[in-house]
């Protein structure tokens, strides 16, 4: 696969880690990732603080990208969706430390969220 980070010149550019537009070429598949949401597999528990959910629904979209074969530098697109914006900063930092210099085009949408209990949920894209 060959990913091409996109920031227009003439546009405004990215604060915080991602790129405005991920062009790929010579892929060979998709994965598409429903959202994921801070719930433990093994009891069903939702943590009660945003950094513990925000972690943990990064690692609910990892699980997706492992039994895919596939890891978080084939992510492409990702959708965070907080449902609240005072979480902005703690979900840009946990983004940054599972992102690491890799970036993705990235849409941050404060919206209501299925279950109040979820501060967040997470939704993405990988190829290869």
């Amino acid at each position: 696969m060959q990913a091409t980070v996109i920031n227009a010149a003439d546009a405004p550019q990215p604060v915080g880690g991602y790129a405005q537009a991920v062009d790929l070429k010579k892929f060979s598949r998709l994965l598409v990732i429903s959202g994921q949401i801070p719930v433990r597999a093994d009891d069903g528990s939702v943590p009660a603080d945003f950094t513990t959910q925000c972690r943990l629904a990064w690692g609910n979209v990892i699980a997706q990208l492992r039994a895919a074969g596939l890891a978080v530098e084939n992510l492409i697109k990702v959708t965070i969706f907080l449902s609240d914006r005072r979480y902005a900063a703690e979900n840009r930092a946990v983004r940054q430390e599972v992102l690491g210099e890799h970036p993705v085009a990235l849409t941050v949408i404060i919206t209501g969220i299925f279950d109040e209990k979820w501060l967040l949920e997470i939704e993405a894209m990988a190829a290869e």
